[in-house]
Parts: C-alpha cells; sequence; structure tokens
C-alpha cells in the first residue's frame, strides 16, 4: 500500500511539474512597437500568433515576413521575452514614406519629349490602401486614378477601382508599311482581392471599355487594306493568381514568385472593321521571378515572362509590345507587336555604397526575348528569326525609407540584327 501511495504521489508531481513547460510556452501578450502612422488594430488583424496560443516559431517568422511586404513597412523583427505566465512578444517595425510622387522621362514614338508625373499613397488612413493617380504626355494627353482597399472585409478579402483615360500615339506593323495610329483607352474597372494565406493571392475583375484607332496622316498615305479607323466597345475580364515566397532586407530580396494573368476580351459593338481588327480574344501570360542573395551585398534577378493570345492572331493590332520600359532594355519605344512572346531578364545587383537611409547599388543584366508576329506560327518564337538579346549595364540609387523608391538608370546594346542601343530610366527595380 505505502508502495502504490508513494508511486501515485510521483506521477502526481511529475504530472503537475510537466504542465508548467507547457503553460510557460504560451503567449501571454503581443506589442507592437515602432508605429507612426500605421495602425496597431489593422497589423493585429493580419498577424496570425494571437494571445494565449501556443507559441510557434515558424508562425512568428511568417508574421515577420508578412509585415515587411506592406507597402507601409521598410523591415520588422520580434522578441521573446519569458515572464512568469508566458511569453510577451514583441514585434518592431520600421515605417517607410508612403506618399510617393513619379516622374518617369522618355522619348515619344514621333521623337518628341514625353513625361509622365504621378502621386500615390500607399498607406492611407494607416492601413496600406492605395490611392493615386497620373498625368502623362506622350504625344497626347492621358490621365488616371487609382483606389485599392486589400483588406476592407477581412484580412482575406478588398477592392480595387481604376478610371483611366490613355492616348498615344501607336505605330502598327502590316504587311505593307508601318504607319503611326492616334490610340485611345477609356476603361472603369472593378476587381476583388484575395488573399488566401501567406503565399497565395488572387484577383477577379471586370472592366469596361472604349477603344479607338484614328489613323495619322493625310488620306493618301494610307495603305492599302489598312483602316482609316477603328472604333468598339469591349468588356474584359480578368482573373490573376499570384504565388509569392519571398524574404524581403530592404533592397535585398530572396525567393520566388510567380504571377498569372488571363484576361479575355470581348467585343461588343463598334465601327464596320472593328469586328474584323478588334475582336474577341484571350490572352494569357506568365510572370515567374527568382531572386538569390549572393553573400552580403550581391542580389541575383530573373525574370522568364511567357505570354501568347488567343482568338485574333492575324489582327496587327496584337496586344504585346516590344518596349523600353516592358520586356528589353535598349531596343526602343514600341519598336514592334506580337501575339505570343518568351522574354528572359536576368540581372547582377550589386550594392557599392551603403550608409544609414541611401544605398548606391549597380547592376549587369542581359534581356532577351522573342516574339510571334501578327498571322506567324508559334515556331517564330523558337526559330530565331524574331530574336533580340541586349546586355547592358545600371545603376541604382535606392531611399531605404521610402516605398519602392529606387531610381534606377539602364543602358542596353543590342547583339542582335537590325539592333539599337539606348537608355531607360525608371522608378522602381525593372522587376
Amino acid at each position: 500500500m505505502g508502495r502504490k501511495l508513494l508511486v501515485i504521489m510521483i506521477l502526481w508531481a511529475n504530472g503537475m511539474f510537466s504542465q508548467e513547460p507547457a503553460e510557460r510556452q504560451k503567449i501571454q501578450e503581443i506589442q507592437i512597437e515602432g508605429l507612426k502612422r500605421t495602425k496597431e488594430n489593422f497589423l493585429r488583424r493580419l498577424i496570425k500568433v494571437k494571445p494565449n496560443s501556443v507559441y510557434d516559431s515558424l508562425k512568428v517568422v511568417t508574421d515577420v515576413e508578412r509585415l515587411k511586404r506592406l507597402p507601409g513597412i521598410a523591415s520588422a523583427s520580434y522578441d521573446l521575452e519569458q515572464e512568469q505566465e508566458g511569453y510577451v512578444l514583441t514585434y518592431t517595425v520600421v515605417e517607410n514614406f508612403t506618399i510617393i510622387p513619379g516622374l518617369r522621362i522618355a522619348t515619344a514614338n514621333n521623337g518628341d519629349f514625353a513625361f509622365r508625373v504621378s502621386v500615390f499613397e500607399f498607406n492611407l488612413l494607416g492601413n496600406n490602401q492605395l490611392l493615386g493617380g497620373f498625368y502623362e504626355r506622350d504625344v497626347f494627353d492621358s490621365y488616371g486614378f487609382f483606389w485599392e482597399h486589400p483588406f476592407l472585409f477581412s484580412d482575406k478579402v478588398g477592392v480595387g477601382f481604376a478610371y483611366q483615360d490613355l492616348t498615344t500615339q501607336e505605330p502598327v506593323f502590316f504587311d505593307a508599311g508601318t504607319k503611326d495610329y492616334r490610340f485611345n483607352s477609356r476603361s472603369i474597372e472593378g476587381k476583388l482581392l484575395f488573399s488566401f494565406d501567406f503565399h497565395h493571392e488572387a484577383e477577379l475583375g471586370l472592366s469596361l471599355i472604349k477603344e479607338s484607332y484614328d489613323f495619322i496622316g493625310e488620306d493618301e498615305n494610307i495603305l492599302p487594306d489598312t483602316p482609316f479607323f477603328l472604333e468598339a466597345n469591349k468588356v474584359a475580364y480578368q482573373g490573376v493568381y499570384r504565388y509569392v515566397d519571398l524574404d524581403i532586407d530592404y533592397q535585398y530580396f530572396d525567393g520566388i514568385t510567380s504571377e498569372f494573368t488571363g484576361q479575355y476580351i470581348q467585343f461588343v459593338n463598334g465601327s464596320d472593321q472593328a469586328s474584323i481588327f478588334l475582336d474577341d480574344f484571350l490572352s494569357l501570360r506568365n510572370d515567374l521571378i527568382y531572386y538569390k542573395k549572393i553573400r552580403s551585398r550581391g542580389n541575383w534577378a530573373s525574370r522568364l515572362r511567357v505570354a501568347a493570345a488567343f482568338g485574333n492572331e492575324d489582327s496587327p493590332f496584337a496586344p504585346f509590345t516590344l518596349d523600353n520600359q516592358l520586356n528589353i532594355r535598349g531596343v526602343g519605344n514600341t519598336v514592334d507587336r506580337g501575339t505570343a512572346a518568351i522574354v528572359l531578364n536576368t540581372e547582377y545587383r550589386h550594392t557599392f555604397y551603403e550608409r544609414n537611409w541611401f544605398v548606391l547599388q549597380g547592376n549587369a543584366f542581359v534581356d532577351a526575348g522573342s516574339w510571334r508576329n501578327p498571322g506567324g506560327d508559334f515556331s517564330e518564337l523558337f526559330d530565331g528569326s524574331t530574336a533580340r538579346v541586349y546586355p547592358g549595364v545600371g545603376i541604382r540609387f535606392i531611399h531605404k525609407r521610402i516605398f519602392n523608391a529606387v531610381f534606377r538608370l539602364d543602358y542596353g546594346f543590342g547583339l542582335t540584327k537590325n539592333a539599337t542601343n539606348g537608355i531607360v530610366f525608371g522608378i522602381g527595380q525593372y522587376f
């Protein structure tokens, strides 16, 4: 009897004391420090670790990465202290300045000076809403307005709206030659934004579009079998799926992102020839981006873009353009159009100087791609007939405390047939 009582007492004592570590593994309190403009209750909605939950280091690290992806947050870290009744978890954030003016300078397609000015707020009301607009002069005037609230309804569902009135001079490449058109597109868009979890995001959108192409020049200069004027009303249905697995440390990125965009453009009505040149089509595009941190100052980045259109492949008004700002640096402004494309951009970025908020970064890159011409076969993507290869070098001026404040200047050297060289200026990393 005495021995049984002793065993029971030992087991009871062991159970009692073994429960103490489990109790002390719980998160007693969560603190968030470093906030100035960002609302604390907004961040508490987003983080997955909650008070009175069992400490999970993986969830904590994931929360830190989630905070660093927000436009309003430049960097984040955490600290864990053990108290009498559990852990006190402290997230410390460094905020970005998020009211960002923008300026882009380029050469218009007619050789004139072109520019785009913009201002965007990426942390409106302290909960990372986006509000902004732009004005552009590219031969003609264009403007647009945008609003997004990615977390309006919950930490998983938000909305976005946009209005754009775009007018540019666009070269269109016919078999008989190239002619310029005044292109105008007025569109209003609404979309739902989904953040399913830490890695998976999606968008569903609907756009109403009024589009026109007006021939620039004298009537006698129009090419045979080419239109003077096209006008169409369209509806665009768009779906986006995004996979993100990134570790961000200011200007350094490590990981992978993949973004698939599918868009169906439906022709509703329009001018006489519009249904021939601007008919329904399906557009598919995927951007796969890989980043690798190299030692303490290097970053390797590569983007593979694959795109194709189906349904109106013979139209010279093709949806994919070859352009400095979009895919190959140094090639020029809207120098070609295609109904399918494969583009690979790869570059090595190296930090030469870093002090407090300022970073001076250099890069060496290779941009290469090929296109399927309107009416052409997919074999054109692989036979070398439309290939373009442009290596180059560039420089970056980076402000670490201002969201997306990367001022870049690149110079691309053409290696393939009929190649050009050119400077490309922009704000934000190229990809």
